[in-house]
């Protein structure tokens, strides 16, 4: 296949937006994020983007293998942020909202699961895999890598996630397309990240919130490596992480890992 990256940036000037940095197609790659991180490390400019036909080591978060097949959008963002601590960490929080924003324009209603999961009627569409890395003089760069099922039949999964996947084309029976996925992405990103750093966290979190799961006061099971917290969501604090009441009436907040609702015995 062809370089589609002159597509991409074609797609964006129709949306109106000139794209500041390099965009790179690969057909094949191990991991985006990981293939930016590289060239963050060798000096890439901020904004500059990669976008593979196919991943072949692809994770999600805490290492979790992530089904890469072609036809779908693997797309990573570099960013070197200037922004404020308060508002760096809602830079996960920015992209889920950017990237169920672009999956409405294909007629596909997204709700977001904490801390950033794409799911459509209780199936997983897509996620985002946010990666920092710090300095002597704090925050360097961010890797935003978002993967998007598109073409995916899920019939085509492995029988274990079949009944667990959904794509847009699943959804609609039809898609974008690559190209244009991915510039819907890139500019909805681009909105996010100027409007988190313009008016900081508020407008960010309020906008996350309308598009979550409805699990708002109900029990859910938070794991994060071998910790598991069990207790009632209740809310997102300002720096995006989820909070929890426990059984024992304390309150905690949850900065990273997998959530799900569960029923609390009585």
């Amino acid at each position: 296949m062809s370089n589609r990256g002159p597509e991409i940036s074609r797609a964006l000037r129709e949306r109106g937006r000139q794209w500041p940095a390099p965009i790179r197609w690969l057909e094949t790659v191990g991991s985006t994020n990981d293939f930016l991180k590289e060239r963050s490390r060798e000096g890439a400019a901020g904004w500059a983007v990669v976008v593979a036909s196919r991943q072949t080591a692809a994770r999600g978060r805490q290492g979790r293998a992530w089904l890469s097949p072609s036809g779908n959008l693997f797309l990573s963002l570099l960013l070197r942020p200037t922004l404020p601590a308060e508002s760096a960490g809602l830079v996960p929080l920015a992209a889920g909202v950017a990237a169920a924003e672009a999956a409405a324009e294909w007629g596909v209603a997204v709700q977001l699961k904490w801390p950033n999961d794409l799911v459509v009627r209780g199936r997983k569409l897509g996620g985002v895999l946010v990666e920092a890395s710090a300095g002597a003089e704090g925050l360097e760069t961010v890797v935003v890598g978002v993967g998007m099922n598109l073409a995916l039949d899920p019939a085509d999964a492995p029988p274990a996630l079949r009944g667990a996947l959904t794509s847009v084309r699943a959804e609609t029976g039809g898609e974008p397309g690559v190209p244009a996925a991915a510039a819907a992405v890139l500019d909805r990103l681009a909105v996010w990240y100027d409007a988190l750093a313009r008016d900081g966290p508020p407008l960010v979190l309020a906008a996350w919130r309308a598009r979550s799961v409805p699990w708002w006061g109900r029990a859910v099971e938070a794991r994060s490596g071998d910790a598991v917290l069990r207790g009632v969501a209740r809310d997102l604090d300002p720096r995006g992480a989820l909070i929890l009441d426990l059984a024992d009436g304390s309150r905690r907040a949850v900065f990273s890992g997998e959530v799900r609702e569960v029923r609390l015995e009585s």
